[in-house]
């Protein structure tokens, strides 16, 4: 049996937030519902696929070459500061998080990306400079370099 679901959230190798997809009974219960990365699908859900694909519309960056535009400024960049909270031992009290890293690129470079296209591989609890991903558009990705200080 296939459910039907909104997803709510990007998921890899399914569909991107607002899309309406069909999955297996037991994927949908026990991963995809609980994690809130969809939602079931009904006859009244319409009118909140509508909303989340014109807010994801206005988020996105339209063309594939603004985009590129952005990759390059954020790639000719040395590095994003972001400041956090330390202890004695050096590291950060919680984690960057990726609206952090998306505010600072707002302050610093004045370009605007979305929190949800931040791809951090592993958490940021420690003083140091680490490598993020920034999916700016289905074929644009970007490198970019993120220096964590004291606060």
């Amino acid at each position: 049996m296939a459910t039907k679901l909104i997803l709510t959230h990007d998921v890899s190798n399914l569909g991107s937030a607002g899309e309406v997809v069909e999955v297996k009974d037991g994927y949908a219960r026990n991963y995809l519902v609980p994690r809130g990365l969809a939602a079931k699908w009904t006859k009244g859900a319409q009118k909140q696929i509508d909303q989340m694909t014109a807010a994801s519309r206005n988020r996105e960056i339209a063309t594939v070459d603004d985009a590129r535009i952005v990759r390059d400024a954020l790639q000719a960049t040395p590095f994003v500061t972001v400041s956090g909270t330390v202890g004695t031992s050096g590291r950060l009290f919680g984690a960057i998080s990726t609206s952090d890293i998306a505010d600072a690129v707002k302050n610093e470079l004045n370009q605007t990306i979305d929190r949800r296209k931040v791809v951090v591989k592993t958490p940021l609890k420690a003083v140091g400079d680490y490598s993020v991903v920034v999916n700016l558009h289905p074929e644009v990705a970007a490198t970019l370099k993120v220096r964590v200080i004291a606060k």
